[in-house]
Order: structure tokens, then C-alpha cells, then sequence
């Protein structure tokens, strides 16, 4: 038997298997993390003056009322049919088919009668169609 005092050997930490699960953890977080907005870049852009950059002359702005009446750049449209609609567009747009059309629709007027006056510019050539909304009072 043999008593003697061995030399104590110093443990060993072997860092590669520890450096692997770090990386499959890192791996597996970047796979499955969602991005959100926050990665979008952050700018701010000039003040213009608006009105003096929008082109009035280019635009015809039809209004829709709660009851299904319309206005052609705030004149009254005689009747309701396509026909008329469509009569009063072509007269209305200074630009021809390089006019702007904006829909000003009431919030409770039908949808046929948006339909309409969308239809009644395919058929005068206005393809470049925009509706005009208002800003909620709550800021959303």
C-alpha cells in the first residue's frame, strides 16, 4: 500500500462545449426574435410650404353628400345618373386625363354612390383617383 501524498493535478475547464451552447442559444434568439418598427430609420423632413407646392389647376374635386347628391368643383351636378356625372367630369378637368380626381364622400353616403363617381372618371379617362379624409379629433 501506498501512502504516500500524491500531487494534486489542477482541474481542467475545457471552454468549447461551453462556447458551442452559447452559440446555438444565440443562434436560436436571433431565428426567433420578431423585429418591429424600431429597425425602421428615423428621419425628419423639410418644411414646405404646402400650398404652394400642390397644383391646383390639375385637380377636380367631387363632392358626395349623406343623401347621394354631387358637386363637380363645388357646383351642383343637375342630376344623379352616370350620364350626368359624367358630362360635368369631363368639362371640370382642365388637365384632361392628366387631372387629379379627389373624392370628398360623406361618412354616411352610400357606396354605390362612390362607385359611381369612380366609374363616371374611368369613363372621362381620370385614372389618377385620391380620397380626401379628416383627421380624427384624438390624434389616431
Amino acid at each position: 500500500m501506498n501512502f504516500r501524498p500524491r500531487q494534486k493535478e489542477e482541474p481542467e475547464i475545457n471552454l468549447i462545449p461551453f462556447i458551442d451552447v452559447l452559440l446555438v442559444i444565440l443562434i436560436f434568439l436571433m431565428l426567433s426574435t420578431t423585429y418591429s418598427k424600431f429597425t425602421e430609420m428615423q428621419i425628419k423632413l423639410p418644411v414646405a410650404d404646402v400650398d404652394a407646392q400642390r397644383d391646383y389647376p390639375k385637380e377636380v374635386l367631387v363632392s358626395v353628400s349623406a343623401a347621394g347628391d354631387y358637386s363637380v368643383n363645388k357646383q351642383a351636378v343637375a342630376g344623379r345618373s352616370l350620364a350626368d356625372l359624367a358630362s360635368a367630369l369631363q368639362t371640370a378637368a382642365p388637365a384632361g386625363k392628366e387631372s387629379v380626381l379627389i373624392i370628398n364622400a360623406d361618412a354616411s353616403a352610400k357606396h354605390q354612390a362612390v362607385i359611381t363617381v369612380m366609374e363616371a372618371a374611368r369613363r372621362v379617362g381620370l385614372t389618377q383617383i385620391t380620397f380626401a379624409a379628416q383627421v380624427s379629433s384624438n390624434g389616431q
